[in-house]
């Protein structure tokens, strides 16, 4: 049974809120939500992917094991976020691994069920390929990102990102390991451990795995100001 808070952040997913509004709670109420303890694997690379993941609480970090044995995260979700929409629906092997990068609550949508609606209503496939170019132009946004921005304004973002106020002061909870932080901005953990350094300045207190943000208007005007 998924509880309504639950209901509420899966329906805001960019997959769900394109969805005709007449096929959300059905395919809802085929979901299946699973907890996983930090650690956990929600797949394997080269596994048949049968099912698309919203992250309703904790994160979860998509990689890829080099042939050196390094591992290269691809990508890092959290709560609202979806992921795995265009391979799921070809049956395709999946091209990373997925793991729990904290203790986390997920949603799986099995692809069957998503298979079926297209077939009928086209609406349907059209809301997928939607949500599918979303995330790509998401993609393209971080790329530039990681070029235009300093070390020290891709952490402001970021935590603004997780930030639930649009002004004051606020405390947001980030993952632990630092390093997961640092590969989703495309840094080196003691790139962010500067960056983090030099955020003081601008009121930002972190603390093992919190952050204070004194003022969020503040921090907002250094992301948005080059330089």
């Amino acid at each position: 049974m998924i509880q309504e808070h639950h209901r509420v952040i899966a329906r805001k997913s960019v997959l769900l809120r394109s969805l005709p509004d007449q096929h959300v709670e059905p395919l809802l109420s085929r979901a299946i939500h699973r907890h996983y303890e930090r650690g956990e694997t929600l797949f394997l690379q080269d596994e048949a992917a049968d099912a698309i993941h919203i992250v309703l609480e904790g994160w979860v970090k998509l990689y890829r094991v080099t042939p050196n044995g390094n591992e290269a995260v691809v990508g890092v979700f959290t709560r609202g976020e979806s992921f795995g929409e265009a391979i799921a629906l070809r049956h395709l092997p999946y091209p990373v691994s997925g793991e729990a990068a904290t203790s986390a609550e997920v949603l799986c949508l099995p692809s069957s069920v998503l298979i079926d609606l297209i077939k009928r209503d086209a609406e349907v496939g059209l809301s997928i390929l939607s949500s599918t170019f979303t995330h790509l132009h998401s993609l393209v946004a971080q790329l530039e990102q990681l070029k235009a921005q300093t070390g020290a304004q891709r952490v402001a973002e970021f935590l603004l990102d997780l930030c639930d106020g649009d002004g004051g002061s606020c405390m947001v909870k980030m993952p632990y390991d630092k390093v997961l932080i640092a590969g989703r901005l495309g840094m080196k953990p003691e790139s962010l451990s500067r960056a983090f350094a030099r955020l003081r300045q601008s009121g930002v207190t972190v603390e093992r795995n919190q952050a204070r943000i004194e003022n969020v208007e503040h921090l907002r005007d250094l992301v948005e100001n080059s330089g």
